[in-house]
């Protein structure tokens, strides 16, 4: 079975921004904090919200003190103002797309324009555009509802943000035909036009398609709509356990999709299972294949293969004599480190990537014994190599464990707000760097008398720039979860689309770094090889950022060859 995933699935701008908001809110620890209504229409993450200390109120007029955040749906005007006379602090998350509308309705209707909104009364986003009209306003469905509006002389129209495309588009036909006068504004959301275009799409590509997403989400109801109207087989869910494996087993190709209030995590979840199903079809070796690559990648000897590998082209860029022991013990020293740290940030990876926590609690005993073994022999093996080795990696091994630990006594952690270093904004990508650098360029520097200082420095640099890089591109696929364990990463703090110019910028001083190097004579020509990885890590972020791979094992696996190709070049150049 194949699955092909709606590149849109998954939260829209407006439900990320205010779930930013409230996590935001959250580690201020000010005070209580409080959502006028449910902050969006998913129950799993609201129960995570609760879990959090987040509390639903709807008669915020009996409390007295704490915050309150408004909701993405947005409020009436008059509710706005009864929030801003009791003693809470008030926080607005109307998504922008609403707060337009919003505008719109206000703007027309002090001219003495009448509305027409197409939507669901119900919706609180709908009761909440109404407020904001000073004259007479209508609300209707579908193009049925046309003949039952009174005559009205300026009519204007507008749409709640999550109608759907074509029945909105039915509406004003037939509105225009009844008040040619009509204002039309289409003011459905971007992200929702996009989502339902993509479910269309499917048709003629797929057997079936499930959609994810809360049974009281209206957006995801309508892709769900969408989908039945296309005659294609639709299984609506809200989690992995609602799928009908017996159906889905039939089919051969299943789109996935899911509804603006869906995290990425829900979605993986169910992406899993069906996968499974596909799994079960397979020809053993081809299975087993599959199983053993997704081992490598979720056990880290893969990105500890990279590191190698980057060790060994680091060598070639610092003119230093190959030698498979520095490259060996960062092997180890990496592997180490990341099962340790993975097994200490256990939250987030719950949100991040259930499957490798699923991974890593199936298979604790055997990563422990074997991240154990792993800085037992780099220790060994830095003893060998001499004293000041050995130093350097205690050292690093117990800062490495420090980072994740909490360094501030328990009963006084509540009056700071860092208790540990990677609570300190941006410092996970910062550190996951300056490990990379200490261990493949300055460890060596301190045992061998090979290689000379500029070249060296022209090793550090890139290495420091490609392993700073792939941490914020992690960082970057990790956003929801580490949202709701209130970590401050640099995509976090920076917002997606400014870490992404970030990453571009400094991918773009690494290449200016390798073009130059050799020029100025502080490098030697393997630096211009070395373009090639970096090419490709290029293309890496942008496969993300054109949404052709989902964030998961394919994509952490290709970020992770552009390193074990450097080391592959590395050894072609040393051969030849």
């Amino acid at each position: 079975m194949k699955v092909i995933l709606a590149k849109t699935a998954g939260f829209c701008m407006g439900v990320r921004r205010a779930m930013e908001i409230v996590m935001a809110e959250t580690n201020r620890r000010e005070g209580r904090l409080y959502t006028f209504g449910p902050l969006i229409h998913n129950q799993q993450v609201l129960d995570l919200l609760a879990a959090k200390g987040v509390e639903v109120t709807d008669d915020p007029e009996s409390l007295e003190q704490g915050r309150i955040v408004i909701r993405a749906h947005g409020i009436p005007p008059e509710q706005h103002e009864r929030l801003e006379k009791t003693g809470l602090r008030v926080i607005d998350a109307t998504c922008p797309r609403v707060t337009r509308v919003q505008a719109i309705i206000r703007h027309h209707t002090g001219k003495g324009r009448e509305t027409i909104i197409v939507g669901d009364r119900d919706h609180a986003e709908v009761i909440g555009l109404m407020g904001y009209s000073r004259t007479e306003v209508h609300v209707i469905q579908g193009e049925e509802d046309v003949p039952g509006l009174p005559q009205m002389k300026n009519p204007f129209v507008v749409a709640q943000t999550t109608q759907n495309q074509r029945n909105f588009s039915r509406v004003v036909h037939a509105l225009q035909q009844r008040f040619p006068a009509l204002l039309i504004f289409d003011t459905i959301c971007d992200a929702t036009q996009e989502r339902q275009q993509e479910v269309r799409t499917f048709k003629g590509e797929v057997d079936a398609v499930v959609v994810v997403g809360g049974y009281h989400s209206g957006n995801t109801r309508r892709l769900t709509q969408i989908s039945r109207a296309a005659d294609l087989p639709t299984f609506h869910v809200e989690t992995e356990k609602d799928l009908d494996m017996d159906k889905l087993s039939r089919m051969r190709v299943v789109g996935l999709t899911a509804g603006a209030s869906t995290p990425h995590w829900m979605i993986k979840n169910v992406m899993k299972e069906i996968e499974g199903i596909s799994s079960r079809r397979e020809i053993l070796p081809v299975r087993w294949s599959k199983q053993v690559f997704r081992f490598l990648v979720l056990s880290n000897l893969v990105v500890a293969l990279g590191a190698f590998s980057f060790a060994c082209a680091a060598q070639m860029l610092a003119g230093r004599r190959p030698d498979l022991a520095f490259p060996l013990l960062t092997f180890l020293y990496l592997y180490a480190m990341h099962i340790f740290n993975r097994f200490l940030d256990k939250g987030a990876s719950a949100y991040n990537d259930p499957d490798r926590a699923a991974f890593l609690e199936r298979h604790k005993v055997l990563l422990n014994i074997t991240g154990i073994s792993a800085i037992l022999l780099a220790l060994a093996l830095s003893w060998i190599m001499g004293v000041s080795t050995l130093i350097a990696l205690c050292a690093l091994s117990l800062l490495g464990v420090i980072y994740s630990i909490p360094l501030v006594p328990e009963r006084f952690r509540r009056r700071y707000r860092f208790v540990k270093i990677k609570d300190i904004p941006g410092s996970r990508s910062l550190s996951e760097a300056l490990a990379w650098v200490a261990v493949i360029t300055v460890v060596p520097m301190l045992e061998t008398a090979g290689g000379r200082p500029l070249p060296a420095l022209i090793s550090g640099l890139v290495v420091f720039l490609w392993s700073y890089a792939r941490a914020i591109l992690f960082s970057l696929f990790q956003v929801q979860g580490d949202l709701m364990v209130g970590a401050e990463t640099l995509p976090i703090t920076l917002g997606e689309r400014r870490t992404l110019l970030f990453l571009k910028v400094v991918l773009f001083i690494s290449a200016l770094v390798l073009i130059t190097g050799p020029l100025s004579g502080m490098a030697g020509p393997f630096s211009y090889l070395m373009l090639i990885p970096l090419l490709t890590l290029s293309l890496s972020l942008g496969a993300y950022e054109k949404q052709w791979l989902y964030p998961g094992i394919p994509l952490e696996a290709l970020v992770e060859s552009n390193f074990i190709l450097a080391g592959l070049l590395a050894l072609i150049w040393h051969l030849l």
